[in-house]
């Protein structure tokens, strides 16, 4: 007779082994500064699958292992940083990195003949300048770094090889420290080339998989701000504004009806899974010398699930309200212990924090299919910290 089918559990396995050096080398003399080092690490992933029982035993033995795919990846890289102190209120810094990676990729788990073999040469510049007099400072630099794709990316198949990240950060902002606030003021332009991008679709494990995009920016501002109004409050927050975009992105849905995919175009477009808004804060409270009261805040604005910026395929913007309440003991013969409980979404805000979307033509229509990962309501968390 011959066994077509059949019952079984499987489990999916990982053995993995990562180890390697680090090390540098500093001189300091007058108002020189070099700092030179590098590292060099290897990570050994076996990933394979056994099925543990199968209803008809005759068609699987115990404990088959039905693939045994090992990965391997190597780091090697090389800096040297020079920090130069110009004047009284002036200093200035550049670095060099360079680094190397290899990998070394026998199959995957759903297609076992795609073998990788891939090495990657990343130069990493980066230079700027700081200006620091009466307690404020003010800086600006520049960055270029090149990114290898992860183990997950090449999994696609032959025809679709991710390429490396590459990314022009520029960055300048302004700090002011007081002995009762502090504040902040940053403002950032990062310029990629064939970034990796969530495309809102997920494998059969749940993992999420990017494409390439070859022209897309994030630009945006960062506000950060702390305030003692005494010895017993303390308020500090942040908030970000930021675009996400991608330039020339062309959207591929699975046509049901004829075959094959079809295509629509889009000259900008918002980047998954990236908010335009963030911000958090939180009021800490002494009530007296042991204890601490935090009230946590936390706002996330809208996301797109998918990178064609419809507002039918996104997350709704939250905001999320936490309490934590502390309170310290020195006994005997510890250092410190320390009870607290932390109130999580007290406001019982019904949320999702992710997901994931697709779409299809079938029957002469577009049909987007849309998954979220609904978040918890009011949920406690107790725990004692002990210092010994």
């Amino acid at each position: 007779n011959i066994i077509t089918e059949t019952d079984l559990v499987r489990r999916l396995w990982l053995d993995n082994y990562f180890y390697g050096t680090v090390f540098s080398l500093q001189h300091q003399k007058n108002n020189t500064g070099i700092i030179t080092g590098g590292s060099w690490n290897r990570y050994d992933g076996t990933h394979f699958g056994k099925i543990n029982w199968a209803s008809i035993q005759a068609a699987v033995p115990n404990d088959y292992m039905w693939y045994d795919l090992p990965a391997v990846k190597t780091d090697l890289s090389g800096f040297i940083k020079w920090t130069q102190k110009l004047s009284e209120h002036l200093q200035t810094f550049a670095d060099l990195q360079v680094r190397s990676v290899g990998y070394r990729i026998n199959g995957f788990r759903k297609n076992p003949s795609l073998t990788i073999s891939n090495d990657y040469l990343f130069v990493n510049p980066k230079a700027g300048i700081t200006y620091s007099k009466n307690n404020t400072q003010v800086y600006i630099s520049y960055a270029h770094a090149g990114k290898e794709p992860n183990r997950d990316d090449f999994e696609a198949g032959a025809s679709s090889k991710p390429k490396a990240e590459m990314l022009h950060d520029f960055e300048a902002g302004i700090e002011r420290k007081s002995k009762t606030s502090d504040w902040s003021i940053s403002l950032y332009h990062m310029l990629y080339r064939n970034q990796l991008v969530l495309t809102g679709k997920i494998n059969d494990v749940g993992a999420y998989t990017r494409t390439n995009i070859p022209v897309s920016y994030r630009t945006g501002i960062e506000l950060q701000g702390r305030h003692n109004f005494n010895k017993w409050v303390t308020v500090n927050g942040n908030v970000s504004f930021s675009s996400n975009k991608i330039r020339d992105y062309t959207e591929y849905i699975d046509d049901y009806d004829n075959g094959g995919q079809q295509t629509k175009f889009y000259k900008k477009t918002d980047i998954s899974f990236s908010p335009a808004i963030t911000g958090g804060g939180s009021v800490n409270v002494f009530p007296f010398r042991q204890a601490e009261i935090n009230l946590i805040g936390k706002y996330v604005g809208r996301q797109f699930l998918d990178n064609t910026s419809n507002r039918n395929r996104s997350l709704h913007g939250y905001y999320v309200q936490d309490i934590r309440l502390s309170y310290d003991l020195k006994p005997k013969n510890f250092k410190s212990m320390q009870f607290f409980v932390v109130a999580g979404n007290v406001f019982s805000e019904k949320y999702e924090a992710n997901g994931y979307s697709f779409s299809y033509l079938y029957g002469g229509n577009v049909t987007t299919e849309n998954y979220y990962f609904p978040m918890a309501t009011i949920n406690v968390l107790a725990g004692l910290n002990i210092r010994l």
